[in-house]
């Protein structure tokens, strides 16, 4: 039986071969701010349902994550839209919680952060982009986001770690990017951490304006 993430992922992927084995969650209910969604197949799709109530998290358990996971998360984060269609990303995903804690100790090191740890995930997925491409920044949060919720869609929990960005070149980072095999003429704009949740996921509201023209 197809679960949420095949949904998501089929979506992400643009696989939509069979859709009468697609769940739609019906029994299940979740509150959405101040709303009480009973029937996703009818309220609200369930792309939709994962996109509302992904949340970023920052604790996480210390069960390994599957290769296969990670792969079908990082095809999600290739299928996503670049500029021009130039497609100038690469994807560096690192499940060594020495190597991810070296990293870490180095960003910490650098940025005077004490402790510093990306709050202990499982999994690392770093783009890098070309440090000329006028797109990189915006390909590599496109790619970002795909990989969240397709992390979500497999209830993997992620946070967006952003320290790297200025920093890559420095003495301390650069040698570790390299062990990595992360180009040199690569920038990070940002990365992904992953794990399972350690405590249940509660909802709370968005914030933001929104206003229609007509």
């Amino acid at each position: 039986m197809y679960s949420k993430f095949c949904i998501l992922n089929q979506i992400l992927l643009g696989v939509k071969d069979d859709l009468t084995k697609w769940v739609s969650f019906q029994e299940r209910k979740i509150s959405i701010y101040e709303y009480e969604i009973f029937d996703f197949g009818e309220i609200m799709n369930d792309l939709i349902q994962l996109i509302l109530s992904r949340r970023s998290i920052r604790k996480f358990k210390q069960t390994p994550i599957s290769k296969k996971d990670l792969e079908l998360i990082v095809e999600a984060g290739l299928a996503a839209p670049s500029g021009k269609n130039q497609q100038t990303r690469k994807f560096t995903v690192i499940t060594s919680t020495l190597e991810i804690q070296k990293l870490a100790d180095a960003i910490g090191k650098v940025l005077s952060r004490e402790n510093y740890n990306f709050y202990k995930p499982t999994a690392l997925i770093i783009p890098s982009n070309l440090k000329e491409s006028p797109w990189g920044r915006d390909d590599n949060a496109c790619a970002l986001q795909n990989i969240f919720l397709a992390a979500h869609s497999l209830q993997i929990g992620s946070v967006w770690i952003n320290q790297l960005k200025d920093i890559c070149d420095h003495e301390l980072i650069r040698p570790i990017l390299d062990s990595f095999e992360i180009p040199k003429n690569h920038v990070v704009y940002g990365l992904a951490a992953l794990g399972y949740p350690e405590t249940e996921v509660k909802q709370i509201e968005r914030k933001g304006l929104i206003h229609f023209v007509e």
